[in-house]
This record gives structure tokens, C-alpha cells and sequence, in this order.
């Protein structure tokens, strides 16, 4: 090797080194770190001296928690994956009265937060709530030994509650995956001999197998976030141990062991998804789309249909959302002088500055992977993304550790320098629970961005290189206007999931200080519902346009869907 190659190649090491050194490299880097730095300090808090709360945990309760969470998880897996993929089929592939209202319809579900339908459902099936009356109203029934009726509060009173709102996601992945399919796949199929129903086991569902295990996969995770639906129903799952663990018997370092067994919990659910897709290939063996077949359903297949698509919509939304109206109308004037309006305000307030943040730190990440392909970068950022995966109560758990080593981190630097003792500027503050936030949906935001930067030719970079432009000028004059859509996409989604934001809000949210979440979960645990009907039905109002502009944007996503509609 000569001299001059071997200059030729340390130059090119240095010019490589010192690329990284850049605003938006460095940037990305260190918005990473920090949003992983809750995660970090889960785990080295669970490793400290703890009373030997784990060992009582092990005797006492941790068993519990494990199996209930398991079955918790199971049911809610089985339910959601027949509702959502079943309905999905009907409505991509079948033609029946009520199909298209039935396409934005089954989305509905998904505005209405778990705590409030359970709420809702207990004070309509419980002993002393309507339906229980009327039956004993009809047989003659006057106390409850004469009787048998399931209870609403139990494990499997919380799979029904779940699975109702949250069917919608694998419903809304599964429909997208059979939009998205060839109809010369079908036909061949069809060719074969087999008829609608065969085709769809034998073909359609194992092509679109990825997009519902993913869908799955977000319902479990949901599933393991929850808190206010177990903590109502009593149900002894990890996130209420959390929570109890740590409030209830003061243990940090516990509470953060028991955060450490769910996040094994979710790697798992990771972890499993990508081993089942191993080595397997999903392509479509033809670009050839047009309208898909539309099979006419006649008779019972017809009514099954309509009832299939019509009870999850019906149970999941409407007579809840109905309920909900009823008792805001009756109890208007006592919601209005609980302090609605300041709860609102909070709400508002909190989702709008973490759907803000989001977006802005999502364009920042997306576009400084898009200068930068390295794969360091790309890892960093996918550790960023790591906080949707995790339930709020655990990241509640490290977004106080890590706030209050930061604070005690100040307080003794001012008390040794300046002897002023600054006490927590930021654990129990609004910050805590913004930066909660953005720990938690950073993925969303940053997700929407980057597949819509993604879908930008590189070529458009370069000609703006070419015109002098840098690359904030390029961002700001190129690809800003072009992503218009998903920037809004990302932040109403962002913003719907903060107003519905439960657990990470209980935990991290300043004292005395209330938002619509956490005053519908405070008085429905009072039994105080009609008090909170106002505040509860504003949240699923938020809720309902990006469920109908997602329905939209899925009917519009095949080609040929126009001719489709027409025929």
C-alpha cells in the first residue's frame, strides 16, 4: 500500500468522523438518549436495596399478578383478533347493506377510552342498575340468590370492556392489509375451487398475517398499559402492583422491579412478532390491482354479516356514547360547577404542548436520519421509539427517578455554591407529565414522519443542493409542504392519546392538579359518574374525527377503489 493511498484513506476516515459532528446528527443523538434515560432508570433502580419488598412481592402477590396479566392478555388477544379481522373481511370483501357506513363505523370504538366504557357498563348491569331491575321487574325475582347474572367486576368483566375498544386496531391494520391485496391472487384461488370462505383462510389471511400480528401486538401492549379499567374492577394485574407498590406501600425500588417484569413482558411481545415472521416473505406477486370482487351476500349470510359488523359498533360506542349524553343532559348543571372547564383547559393544554413537541422532535429525528442513513443513527432513534412499547405506568416509574436525580442533582449544587435550596423544579410539575408524553407517543409522531419523508425521492434533495439551499432550507421549503398531511396525522393522533392518557397522568401529574382523565377516573370510582359524564364524553369527542379521517384514507388507499365503489 502506498503512501498516497493510505492518506487517501485516513482523509476519508476523518471526513467521515467529523460528518458526524453536525447540528442534526448530534441533535438526534442526544433526543434519543434522553428519551431512553426513563427506561435506563427502571432498570437501575430495580438492581438497589430495597427492604426485601421483592421477596414479600415473590410470597405474596407476584403470582397473582403474572396470571391474571396472562389471562388478562389471552382474552383480550382472542377477542380483538376474531372482531377486528372477521369485520375487516366483511367489509374489504363482502357487499351488504350497511357497508359502507359499517367501514368508518367500526373505527368509533376506538375514541372511547377502556376506563369510561367500564365505568359505564358497571352502572348499567350492576345489581341495582337497570338491566338487573328489569329482569326482576319481569320474573319475580326480589333478591339476588334467586338469580344468577355474570358480574361486570371481574377478569372477565375486563377482557369484555378491552376488547370492545380495542378490537379497532386490529380491524384497522387487518382492513388495510386486505385493501392492499391482488385480486389475481383471489381469482386464482377461486380457480382452484375454492369458494369466499376458503380463499380467505386458505390465502387472504395468510397474506396479511404480518399486519394483523402487529395489530395484535398494539392491543397487548394496550392491554398492559391499562389502568383504569383493572383498577375499577379490581383486577390484580402488574400495572395496578405498580402502582400500589409504590403509592400505597412507599417502595420506589419495588414498585420498579415490578415495572421491570412487564417490560419483560412487552420485549416478549416483540420479540415473538419478529420470530414468527422469520425467513418468511409476504410480497405480492403481481403490481396488476383492480376493484376487489365484492362477493354479494344473500339470506342469513347477509343478516350474519350485518349483526357481525352492527354489535361491536353497538356495544363498543353507541350505547355507551348514548348513556354518556343522557347523563351529561341530567347532570349538565353539577358537571359545569365541578370545575369542568379548568379540567378541559388542563387537558387542552397538556395534549396540545406534547402533540407540539412531538412533531417538532419527530421532524427533527426523521429528517436527521434521512441526511444521515448510519446505522448507529438508526439504532438511536429506534431506542427513541421504545416508549410506546412501554406501559405508562413503568414509564411513570422512570420519569420520576430520572427527574428527581436531576433535582436533587440542582438543589445540591445551589445549596454547596450558593447555599439556596431550589427543592423539585420538575418532578410534580406540568413538565413531568409533558415529558411523560413525549417519552411515550415520540414513536407515533416520529413514525408518521419518517414513512411520509420516506416516500420523498432523494433527487428532490439534491436539486435543492444544486439551487444553494441547506439543509434546514431544504426541510423548510421542500419537504414541510410535501408532508403536510403527515405532520397533522401525527399530531392528532399524539394529541387524542394524551386527553386519553390515564396512567402516566395519575402518577406524574402536579398535587390537586386535575385533567379530564383523571377527574372521570377520580369521580366514577366514587360512583359519582353522572358528575363526570360531561368530562368523559369530551374525551371520546376528540376522539371521533381522526377515527373517521383514518377510515377515509384506508377506503382511498387501493387503486381502482372509485370503479369499485360504482360497480
Amino acid at each position: 500500500m502506498t503512501a498516497t493511498t493510505t492518506a487517501k484513506m485516513a482523509d476519508g476516515a476523518n471526513r467521515v468522523s467529523l460528518s458526524w459532528f453536525n447540528g442534526w446528527t448530534i441533535g438526534t443523538v442526544l433526543v434519543a438518549m434522553i428519551a431512553v434515560l426513563p427506561i435506563a432508570a427502571v432498570v437501575y433502580i430495580s438492581m438497589t436495596p430495597s427492604d426485601d419488598i421483592w421477596q414479600h412481592l415473590v410470597d405474596t402477590v407476584l403470582g397473582l399478578y403474572i396470571s391474571t396479566t396472562l389471562y388478562l392478555m389471552i382474552g383480550v388477544g382472542l377477542g380483538t383478533l376474531v372482531i377486528g379481522v372477521s369485520t375487516a373481511w366483511l367489509v374489504s370483501m363482502c357487499r351488504f347493506p350497511g357497508k359502507r357506513i359499517f367501514e368508518w363505523a367500526l373505527l368509533l370504538p376506538m375514541a372511547m377510552p377502556a376506563y369510561v366504557i367500564a365505568y359505564l357498563y358497571t352502572d348499567i348491569l350492576e345489581y341495582a342498575g337497570p338491566v338487573q331491575a328489569m329482569l326482576r321487574d319481569i320474573f319475580g325475582w326480589t333478591t339476588k340468590r334467586e338469580y344468577w347474572f355474570p358480574e361486570i367486576r371481574s377478569l372477565g368483566g375486563a377482557i369484555s370492556m378491552l376488547t370492545l375498544v380495542l378490537y379497532p386496531y386490529v380491524y384497522l391494520l387487518s382492513r388495510a392489509a386486505f385493501m392492499e391485496q391482488s385480486v389475481c391472487v383471489l381469482e386464482a384461488s377461486r380457480v382452484l375451487g375454492r369458494g369466499p370462505v376458503r380463499s380467505f383462510f386458505s390465502v387472504a389471511l395468510p397474506l396479511a398475517r404480518p399486519s394483523i400480528i402487529i395489530g395484535i401486538s398494539l392491543v397487548l401492549m394496550e392491554t398492559l398499559n391499562d389502568f383504569g379499567t383493572v383498577d375499577f374492577f379490581a383486577v390484580s394485574t402488574f400495572t395496578l402492583g405498580i402502582y400500589d407498590v409504590w403509592l400505597n406501600m412507599n417502595n420506589v425500588a419495588g414498585a420498579a422491579q415490578l415495572a421491570l417484569v412487564l417490560l419483560a413482558f412487552v420485549s416478549v411481545l416483540v420479540l415473538s412478532e419478529r420470530f414468527a415472521r422469520r425467513k418468511k416473505k409476504f410480497h405480492h406477486t403481481t403490481t396488476t390491482y383492480r376493484a376487489l370482487p365484492g362477493y354479494l351476500l344473500q339470506g342469513r349470510a347477509k343478516t350474519l354479516a350485518i349483526l357481525a359488523c352492527a354489535l361491536p359498533v353497538l356495544f363498543g360506542f353507541v350505547l355507551p356514547a348514548g348513556v354518556l349524553a343522557s347523563y351529561s343532559v341530567i347532570h349538565f348543571d353539577v358537571a359545569m360547577n365541578t370545575d369542568f372547564l379548568d379540567h378541559a383547559f388542563n387537558s387542552l393544554m397538556l395534549s396540545s404542548l406534547a402533540a407540539g413537541l412531538a412533531v417538532a422532535i419527530g421532524i427533527f429525528m426523521a429528517y436527521g436520519v434521512r441526511l444521515r442513513n448510519e446505522r448507529l443513527l438508526k439504532v438511536m432513534v429506534r431506542l427513541a421509539s421504545l416508549g410506546y412499547a412501554i406501559p405508562g405506568a413503568v414509564l411513570a416509574v422512570g420519569v420520576l427517578v430520572t427527574l428527581g436525580t436531576i433535582d436533587n442533582g440542582i438543589d445540591g449544587f445551589m445549596r454547596q455554591t450558593f447555599n439556596i435550596s431550589t427543592g423539585l423544579l420538575l418532578s410534580g410539575t406540568i413538565a413531568a407529565v409533558t415529558f411523560g408524553y413525549l417519552v411515550r407517543f415520540l414513536a407515533l409522531s416520529f413514525g408518521s414522519i419518517e414513512a411520509s419523508l420516506g416516500k420523498i425521492t432523494p433527487s428532490m434533495d439534491g436539486a435543492a443542493r444544486s439551487l444553494g439551499h441547506g439543509a434546514f432550507s431544504t426541510l423548510q421549503k421542500v419537504h414541510l409542504p410535501m408532508i403536510r398531511g403527515a405532520i397533522l396525522t401525527a399530531s392528532m393522533m399524539v394529541f387524542v392519546d394524551c386527553m386519553k392518557e390515564l396512567p402516566l397522568t395519575v402518577i406524574l401529574r402536579p398535587f390537586n392538579f386535575h385533567t379530564l382523565a383523571t377527574f372521570v377516573h377520580q369521580y366514577a370510582s366514587d360512583e359519582q359518574l353522572g358528575e363526570a359524564s360531561l368530562a368523559a364524553l369530551s374525551i371520546v369527542g376528540f376522539g371521533i374525527l381522526p377515527v373517521i379521517i383514518l377510515s377515509l384514507a384506508i377506503s382511498r388507499s387501493r387503486p381502482g377503489h372509485e370503479q369499485g365503489d360504482e360497480a
